[in-house]
């Protein structure tokens, strides 16, 4: 039945082991303790959705403000489990309707809801998210691998390995101070030769555009392929973004498409890193990626190193939106079956979805099944659950 409406919400808060330590300037917790959401319909069917919720990850200047698994688990159990019961799933527009009537913010919150009835709606047409979306622009999302914080030889190891393993891009995390942040550009420009691009993410550490600016001068000659969110606010990034040759990427500013616009206006960043959650979900994510088109914005997908379930989101929408033509900074989501060994793109020991995510030639194969693409792994959703609503 395609109408079947929802029925059932149920939340699952889960904590999946790292394979090292993943941080970045400002963040001060564990990625991968996550809250994963099923939606069920009046059939039993069910969808999937997760909220990578990080209590220090928001927008600029308290403009949007840090979730945690807690306060998800409160919002979806108190006010949007309520408000969506007996919406249809693929009445998307409606869904959020519902939700935004019910709390204002809490876009991670209300985007796990809205990504598990994309799932359940997707999977009632037999058809996979992406087709909701608009279809495919693309069947292959090549994949920026992350480093984090890293010492510089725990980095150099790790560049090396998984630029053999096929990456073609690698994101070096800085803003923690000009001269290790150049040493550590250095030392991984050296390790992978001129044929990997990089590119470095300071997650607003910079404390002055003048600190930013000075910095990337100095590391520019490695050859960078974009210099993401350097410092705090629109205004300071359109500072930077004047002063450099190479183009800067809005993240921390950029939420919604609404910030879009105001990046536009102050020509503030040539590219916008978007994300499913940050707008709230698959739809809203859609409209930052129409707005970035129409303004000549180029973007990738990003995320809060997601599980598999939450990941595969991010795939489907880096596969639908034309405007992602970049490399995404999306996690090769893997099951401990699968791990042989193998680091690029993985950042968890294990996962939470029956099949792993094919990488091929540095770049994950769109997954061809219905709703997100792979199966959630039930079994193991219940070996690393912490708490149950």
């Amino acid at each position: 039945m395609t109408d079947s409406a929802i029925a059932d919400i149920e939340l699952f808060h889960v904590a999946l082991p790292t394979r090292r330590e993943h941080k970045w300037a400002g963040l001060q917790e564990a990625i991968g303790g996550y809250v994963i959401v099923r939606v069920t319909d009046q059939t039993g069917r069910a969808g999937w959705g997760e909220a990578p919720v990080l209590k220090d990850w928001g927008g600029d200047f308290g403009r949007y403000f840090g979730e945690s698994p807690r306060t998800t688990v409160h919002v979806v159990t108190h006010y949007l489990a309520p408000a969506v019961k007996g919406c249809i799933p693929g009445e998307i527009a409606e869904l959020h309707a519902r939700m935004d009537r019910a709390v204002k913010g809490y876009p991670y919150a209300k985007a796990a809801v809205e990504i598990a009835a994309y799932d359940l709606a997707a999977r009632q047409l037999e058809v996979p998210v992406h087709r909701l979306l608009g279809g495919a622009s693309r069947r292959t999302i090549p994949v920026t691998h992350s480093i984090g914080l890293l010492g510089f030889e725990e980095a150099e190891r790790e560049v090396a390995q998984v630029a053999a393993e096929g990456i073609r891009t690698i994101k070096i995390k800085i803003g923690v101070s000009a001269d290790r942040d150049v040493e550590m550009v250095r030392r991984v420009r050296d390790t992978v030769g001129p044929r990997v691009a990089l590119c470095v993410d300071a997650n607003q550490g910079y404390a002055t555009p003048a600190d930013a600016i000075r910095t990337f001068r100095r590391m520019e000659t490695c050859d960078l392929l974009y210099f993401e969110q350097p410092v705090e606010g629109v205004a300071r990034l359109a500072e930077v973004a004047r002063a450099i040759d190479a183009p800067v990427m809005a993240d921390e500013s950029a939420w919604n498409s609404h910030d879009v616009i105001e990046i536009v206006e102050r020509r503030a960043a040539q590219i916008v890193s978007i994300y499913t959650t940050k707008p709230g979900g698959l739809y809203r994510a859609m409209e930052v990626a129409a707005v970035a088109r129409a303004a000549g914005i180029i973007c990738n997908v990003n995320g809060s190193v997601e599980t598999g379930i939450g990941n595969l989101a991010n795939v489907q929408l880096a596969a639908a939106a034309p405007a992602v033509v970049l490399s995404c900074v999306v996690p090769v989501s893997t099951p401990a079956e699968a791990q042989k060994g193998q680091i690029a793109g993985i950042y968890y020991k294990d996962d939470l979805i029956a099949e792993p995510m094919r990488l091929v030639d540095g770049a994950i194969e769109l997954p061809t099944g219905p709703g997100l693409g792979i199966a959630a792994d039930e079994e193991k959703l219940r070996r690393y659950q912490i708490s149950r609503r």
